[in-house]
C-alpha cells in the first residue's frame, strides 16, 4: 500500500511538472517576437554579421574569444549564470546549418532581459547552471555556406584525429569544463520524414550512442529524458512532426564521443517546415526546447522522465520528395504508360552565398506509392509533355521583360534560348532558360531539370518550372530558373 501511495504521489508530481513546462514552454512561443534578434532576417549572414552582436551583449553575458578559425576568423564563447552545473552548447559546427546560431542570439537576448514575467524562469536557469555557448564553430564554412571547414573536412568527423583547429578547440571545451550536459545543434535534410506518417520532420532529435552495442548509462540516460521533455512541449506547436535521428554509433563524431568522455549529449537537428525556407519558425522551436530543457536541467525535473518515451519517438524516415506528381500518363513509344515522378528542390550559392536559388531534379519515375510528398499533384487524367520554346533567341534573361509571359504561358511557352546568362542575374520569372543543350522531358528522364507541361487534352492544367508549378506558394524571387549546363 505505501509503496502504491508513493507511486501515484510520484506520478501526480510528474504530472504536474509536465503541465507546467508545457504552459512555460507555450508563454516562451507566444513571447519570442520580444527576443528575436532582428539583424537575422535570412540564414546567410556571415561571421562579420554576429561580431558585433556579440559586442552588444549585455549583463549578466560576458564574451571571451577562445580561438580562431584556421583562416584567422574568431571563434567566441558566451557565458552566462553562476551556477555548479556547467552547460555547454554550440552551433554552425556545419557552417550551412545556420537556425540554432539565430535562436542562440535569442536566448542571449532572453537572458539579458528582466521584468517581463520570466525573472523567475532566467533566476532558475542562471542560479543553477553556467551556460557557455559558441555560437557559430565553422566561420570559414559559414562565409561559404557549406557543410565542411577550409579544409574541406568535416569537423563532425574530426573528434578523434582533431586536424581542424575548430575541432579541437570544442575537444578542449569540453575537457576542461566538464559539462554536465552539452547541446550540438544542427540542421537536416528537410525532406525527412516522421516514421512513415508522410509527416515532414520539423525537428528531430538524438541521444547519441557512446559504443557500438548502444548501451545505455546514465549519462546517456539523461539525454534521452531531457529529450522526452522537449519532444512533448514541442508537439503542442507541432503535432506529429518531431522525429528521432538514426543512434548507430559513429566512433569519429563529436555527438558519440562527447557522450563517451562523461558528457550527456544532445543532438537538435532543425528539419525542415513547409514555407518557412528561412526557417524563422524552427529557430523558434530551438528557442523554446533548448530553454525548457535549460529549466529541466536546473530543478532536475527530467528525473521523472521514462527513456520508453524516448524510444517511442518515431525514427526519421527518407520518404519524401519536395514535390510528387502522382498518377501521370507518359506516352513511350506510342503506349501510355501511368507513373509517378519524384522531384527535389536543391538550394544553391548565389551572390557569394549570400542569397540562393534552386536547381531541382527529378529524382525517380516509376511507382511511388509509399513514398510522400511536401506538394502533391493528383495528375490521374493528364498526360505529361514538353513545354514548348520560344521561337527566337534572347540575348540574355533582360529581354524577357519585353514579353507578354503570361501570354507565353497560356500557350505552353515556358522555355527560352539566351546566348548568354549568369546564376547571379538571372530572372524572377518562373521561365526555364537554355544557353545550350535541350529542352527536358523529351523523353522525360532521372536527372533532367523538371520543367514541363500537364494536359487534359489540349487543355493546360499545370506548368512546371524548375521543379515549381504555376499555384506554388513560394515566392518567385528564390527561385532559381533552370539553366541547361
Amino acid at each position: 500500500m505505501k509503496q502504491t501511495l508513493l507511486a501515484i504521489i510520484s506520478l501526480a508530481l510528474s504530472m504536474s511538472s509536465s503541465i507546467q513546462a508545457q504552459d512555460m514552454a507555450r508563454r516562451l512561443h507566444d513571447a519570442h517576437d520580444t527576443y528575436k534578434e532582428k539583424t537575422f532576417t535570412h540564414r546567410r549572414f556571415k561571421h562579420r554579421d554576429i561580431v558585433p552582436l556579440l559586442n552588444a551583449l549585455k549583463t549578466p553575458l560576458s564574451v571571451s574569444q577562445v580561438g580562431e578559425s584556421l583562416e584567422k576568423r574568431s571563434i567566441n564563447l558566451v557565458k552566462a549564470g553562476t551556477g555548479s552545473t556547467n552547460v555547454l552548447l554550440w552551433s554552425q559546427m556545419h557552417g550551412d546549418e545556420a537556425t540554432a546560431t539565430m535562436a542562440l542570439f535569442d536566448i542571449f537576448n532572453f537572458l539579458s532581459a528582466k521584468n517581463d514575467g520570466f525573472d523567475e524562469l532566467r533566476q532558475a536557469i542562471l542560479s543553477q547552471i553556467t551556460i557557455h555557448a559558441v555560437p557559430m564553430l565553422n566561420p570559414d564554412g559559414t562565409q561559404r555556406f557549406q557543410r565542411r571547414t577550409a579544409t574541406d573536412i568535416d569537423m563532425n568527423r574530426d573528434a578523434l584525429r582533431l586536424q581542424t583547429p575548430e575541432g579541437a578547440l570544442l575537444k578542449n571545451l569540453q575537457q576542461t569544463l566538464r559539462p554536465l550536459v552539452g547541446f550540438n545543434l544542427h540542421d537536416q535534410n528537410p525532406r525527412y520524414s516522421v516514421g512513415k506518417t508522410g509527416k515532414q520532420a520539423v525537428v528531430s532529435f538524438l541521444a547519441t550512442a557512446y559504443d557500438e552495442d548502444r548501451n545505455v548509462n546514465d549519462v546517456r540516460q539523461r539525454s534521452m529524458q531531457l529529450i522526452v521533455g522537449m519532444n512533448r512541449v514541442l508537439q503542442q506547436f507541432v503535432p506529429g512532426q518531431v522525429a528521432r535521428y538514426d543512434d548507430e554509433f559513429e566512433p569519429r563524431a563529436f555527438g558519440d564521443n562527447i557522450q563517451k568522455w562523461g558528457t550527456t549529449l544532445i543532438l537538435i537537428e532543425s528539419g525542415g517546415y513547409l514555407g518557412d525556407s528561412e526557417k524563422m519558425a524552427i529557430r523558434r522551436l530551438n528557442f523554446v526546447s533548448i530553454l525548457t530543457a535549460l529549466k529541466a536541467i536546473a530543478d532536475g525535473s527530467y528525473r521523472q522522465e521514462r527513456t520508453e518515451d524516448y524510444q517511442a519517438i518515431p525514427e526519421n524516415g527518407r520518404a519524401l520528395f519536395d514535390l510528387l506528381i502522382r498518377n501521370v500518363t507518359l506516352v513511350r513509344e506510342g503506349r501510355s504508360v501511368t507513373v509517378d515522378v519524384g522531384i527535389n528542390r536543391y538550394e544553391e550559392n548565389l551572390d557569394s552565398a549570400r542569397a540562393f536559388g534552386y536547381k531541382s531534379k527529378i529524382e525517380d519515375i516509376g511507382d511511388l506509392s509509399t513514398f510522400g510528398g511536401l506538394e502533391e499533384i493528383d495528375a490521374t487524367g493528364l498526360t505529361l509533355t514538353p513545354a514548348r520554346l520560344y521561337s527566337d533567341t534572347l540575348d540574355t534573361p533582360a529581354s524577357l521583360r519585353k514579353l507578354d509571359l503570361a501570354a507565353l504561358y497560356k500557350e505552353g511557352i515556358t522555355a527560352f534560348r539566351v546566348r548568354q546568362a549568369k546564376k547571379d542575374t538571372l530572372p524572377t520569372q518562373l521561365v526555364h532558360l537554355l544557353v545550350d543543350g535541350k529542352l527536358p522531358a523529351r523523353p522525360l528522364q532521372l536527372g533532367q531539370i523538371p520543367t514541363f507541361l500537364l494536359r487534359r487534352g489540349n487543355r493546360i492544367e499545370y506548368t512546371i518550372v524548375n521543379g515549381f508549378w504555376n499555384h506554388d506558394p513560394i515566392s518567385p524571387i528564390i527561385k532559381a530558373n533552370g539553366i541547361a549546363e
